[in-house]
C-alpha cells in the first residue's frame, strides 16, 4: 500500500519532537492534527470567520452530495465506501461500498457522487475500474448509478465506461446541468505517462468533458454527434485533469477547474464543441522542468479565464450564493491540493470578480491548517463546506462570528 498523504514533512516531524508540545494555534500551524474545535480566521472582506468542524475520522474524501433532508453523503476514495453525515454526526454504519474496484495506486478509487435533481433517491458516482488489456493489468473510469432505499445504496448498475486505456489514474468529477443531463469529467492525459495525446484523440474519453443522459447514453444534441470527429458522449476536449464544475449562478455557464503540471492550472468556461487546448496550447511546464508547448494562445483554442502560477492543484468548486456572507457572494471558491508542489500547502481558494466578470483579486484561505481541500460546496443552509482529503480528513463549516 502506498503512503498516499504523509502527515508531518521531516522538518516538521523534527521540529514537534525537539518541543515537545505545541499550542493549538502551532499545532494547526504545523499540521500536526485536524482542526478539532471551533477556529476563528481572520479574512479580507469579512474580517473574521470561524471554521467549524463538521465531523472528522474520513478516509481521504473525494466528494459529497446533499439531501433535502440534510443528511451529506460523502464518498472515500480507496476504502470506497459511502459515508453519511446525519444532524452533524458521521454514522458508524456506511450508505454503501464499493468492493470491485481499482485502488493500489495513488489518485485511483471511488470518486464522485452527484444526486438526481428529480429524485434524491437516486445517486451517480465514478470510480477506477479495473481492466484487463492484452493479458496485463490495466484501468479506465467507469459511471455507476443506485438507488437508496432506507439509507442503502441499492440497485447498483454500471451505465458508462470511458474508452481508453488510463496508465497514470484519471480524475473525474460530476455535476447536473439545468436540462437534466449529466456532465463527466475524464482526465487522465498527462504528459509524463504518454496519454497527453488523449485530449486531442477522437477515438478516447480521456482529456475530455462529457455530457450524459441519465442512462449514461450520448445526447443527440451533444456537439460531435453527428460529425462523428469525436465519441459521441463528448462535449468538449483538450483538458489535462479536470476536478472541478460549477455553474454560474448569473449566467448559467459551466465552469470548469484544470490541474496543470507545474503551473498553468486553469479554470475555463466550457462550451460545447470547443477545443481547450491542452496539450498544444499550455501555460505548464512539465515536471522534468521544459515548457509543454511554445504556445500559450492560438487561434482555434479557448483561452483560460483563470491561470495560477505556480499551480495549486485545483481541485472541487463552487460559486457562493448564500446570504451569511453577503460580502462573498458572486466569489468562486476553489479548493487546493498543494501549491507549488510543496506538500502541506492545500487551502481554500477565494476569487473574486468585477462588475464585467474579469478576476479582481484572490485570497487564500485557511492555509495555516495544512491540509489538502478536495471538494468545497455551498449547502442548502447557504453555508460552504469543504472536505479535507486527508487519512484523517473532515468535513468543515465556514460560520460568521457574532
Amino acid at each position: 500500500m502506498l503512503i498516499r498523504n504523509p502527515r508531518f514533512s521531516l522538518i516538521q516531524l523534527i521540529f514537534f519532537i525537539t518541543i515537545g508540545s505545541v499550542s493549538k494555534a502551532q499545532e494547526i500551524s504545523l499540521g500536526v492534527r485536524a482542526l478539532t474545535e471551533p477556529t476563528v480566521f481572520n479574512t479580507f472582506e469579512v474580517e473574521e470567520v470561524e471554521l467549524v468542524p463538521v465531523v472528522s475520522g474520513l478516509s481521504n474524501p473525494f466528494g459529497m452530495a446533499f439531501r433535502e433532508n440534510g443528511d451529506i453523503l460523502i464518498t472515500e476514495r480507496y476504502t470506497g465506501k459511502i459515508r453519511l453525515v446525519r444532524d452533524n454526526k458521521l454514522q458508524s454504519e456506511e450508505v454503501g461500498v464499493l468492493t470491485d474496484f481499482y485502488s493500489d495506486a495513488f489518485r485511483a478509487g471511488l470518486m464522485a457522487i452527484v444526486i438526481h435533481p428529480d429524485d434524491e433517491d437516486v445517486i451517480y458516482l465514478t470510480y477506477t475500474k479495473s481492466i484487463e488489456y492484452e493479458g496485463e493489468q490495466t484501468q479506465t473510469v467507469a459511471l455507476l448509478r443506485g438507488e437508496l432505499v432506507d439509507s442503502v445504496l441499492t440497485k447498483v448498475e454500471e451505465i458508462f465506461v470511458a474508452e481508453g486505456l488510463d496508465t497514470a489514474i484519471a480524475g473525474s468529477v460530476l455535476l447536473f446541468g439545468p436540462d437534466n443531463k449529466l456532465f463527466m469529467t475524464v482526465g487522465g492525459a498527462y504528459a509524463y505517462a504518454a496519454t497527453a495525446d488523449y485530449a486531442q484523440d477522437g477515438d478516447v474519453h480521456y482529456g475530455k468533458l462529457l455530457r450524459l443522459n441519465e442512462d449514461g447514453s450520448a445526447p443527440r444534441d451533444n456537439p460531435f454527434v453527428e460529425s462523428g470527429e469525436f465519441l459521441p458522449e463528448v462535449f468538449s476536449i483538450g483538458h489535462r485533469n479536470q476536478l472541478g464544475l460549477a455553474l454560474h449562478p448569473e449566467t448559467g455557464e459551466l465552469w470548469a477547474s484544470e490541474n496543470g503540471p507545474q503551473g498553468g492550472d486553469e479554470v475555463n468556461i466550457i462550451a460545447p464543441g470547443k477545443n481547450y487546448g491542452w496539450p498544444l496550447v499550455s501555460f505548464s511546464r512539465q515536471y522534468r522542468g521544459d515548457w509543454v508547448s511554445d504556445l500559450t494562445r492560438k487561434e482555434g483554442f479557448e483561452a483560460p479565464t483563470i491561470i495560477w502560477w505556480p499551480s495549486i492543484a485545483p481541485a472541487g468548486m463552487t460559486f457562493y450564493t448564500g446570504n451569511h456572507f453577503p460580502e462573498w457572494q458572486g466569489n468562486l471558491f476553489v479548493g487546493s491540493l498543494i501549491e507549488g508542489r510543496i506538500p502541506g500547502t492545500g487551502h481554500l481558494e477565494r476569487i473574486v470578480f468585477n462588475s464585467r466578470g474579469e478576476e479582481l483579486r484572490r485570497e487564500s484561505l485557511f492555509t495555516g491548517l495544512r491540509q489538502r481541500v478536495r471538494d468545497v460546496q455551498q449547502g442548502p443552509d447557504g453555508h460552504l463546506y469543504f472536505l479535507t482529503d486527508e487519512e484523517d480528513g473532515a468535513l468543515l463549516r465556514i460560520e460568521p462570528v457574532f
